[in-house]
């Protein structure tokens, strides 16, 4: 039993001697612990340093190659787009320049047409007008030598009928007063 007990406590001494190990593997002290943390950050921040400097380097290539181009293209394709609504802006307010500018023409010949149209209008009714009154003046003139031919045959019947109108009295007062008359037949 002694030896099992001697074995028990070897036993115990090494697990805390292990124990320990690994809570302090190189038996320091406390202020070689932070000596040691130092020296580990150290390195750590030693080994870290090509890290930043690629990191760096690739930021600045990634601005020089990459942004800058980007940016530039970026803001020559808005430039483009802004000039392009620009022109687009002016055609409209040119087209509607243009519009009104036609539409007034439009304007002014329907005008000039109305009064083209007024004038012949006024000229075609001038022409009937016309018409009609050389037409009157030529139904007046026949009309007037149409009744000076008819008064003046009227007058010729009535010469005719004075002049026939002595015989024709003689004739009916012996037509109807032969005999009372003395007169033979």
């Amino acid at each position: 039993m002694r030896v099992r007990s001697c074995y028990k406590k070897v036993f115990h001494l090494r697990q805390t001697e292990h124990t320990d190990r690994q809570n302090n593997p190189y038996n320091l002290d406390e202020s070689d612990h932070m000596q040691l943390i130092f020296q580990q950050l150290g390195t750590l921040f030693l080994g870290a340093v090509p890290t930043m400097l690629l990191f760096i380097v690739l930021v600045l290539a990634y601005q020089f190659l990459v942004q800058e181009p980007l940016t530039k293209t970026l803001q020559a394709r808005r430039d483009r787009t802004e000039g392009a609504i620009e022109a687009a802006q002016q055609a409209l307010v040119q087209a509607e320049a243009r519009a009104v500018e036609y539409a007034e023409k439009l304007r002014q010949a329907r005008g000039e047409v109305f009064k083209l149209r007024e004038a012949r209008i006024k000229q075609w009714n001038a022409e009937r007008d016309a018409a009609l009154d050389v037409a009157r003046k030529a139904a007046a003139l026949k009309v007037s030598q149409a009744k000076a031919a008819l008064d003046a045959e009227a007058a010729l019947a009535r010469a005719d009928l004075q002049a026939s109108a002595g015989d024709l009295a003689r004739q009916v007062v012996r037509a109807v007063l032969p005999v009372a008359a003395g007169g033979s037949r």
